[in-house]
């Protein structure tokens, strides 16, 4: 709809080639922030709610190596970690490069 801003504020979702997926909570400040971040990249992503589901929270956890705070990110199928750590990814450069290699 405004795609026509995209290049304005930086966002470039033609480039993103990546598979991304983050499982979160629906009032979880840090999930917010994470989408945001993505989106801002132009990254469409796969959203796993898991509010109120052990066995999804289960799953997360396998995949996340225990981890069971969220959100939990994964790009191609490597675990990023949380907010935290795909913030400090985007901070030193090495977000954009996982964004846009295809998925294998």
């Amino acid at each position: 709809m405004l795609d026509f801003l995209n290049p304005l504020i930086g966002r470039h979702p033609e480039r993103i080639k990546a598979n991304v997926e983050i499982y979160t909570w629906q009032t979880c400040p840090f999930c917010l922030r994470a989408k945001l971040l993505l989106w801002l990249k132009g990254v469409d992503y796969t959203e796993y709610k898991i509010d109120g589901d052990d066995t999804a929270r289960n799953q997360m956890s396998q995949r996340a190596n225990g981890r069971r705070t969220v959100p939990q990110i994964f790009i191609n199928n490597q675990h990023i970690g949380g907010f935290d750590d795909l913030d400090q990814l985007n901070q030193v450069g090495q977000l954009d490069p996982l964004l846009v290699q295809p998925t294998a």
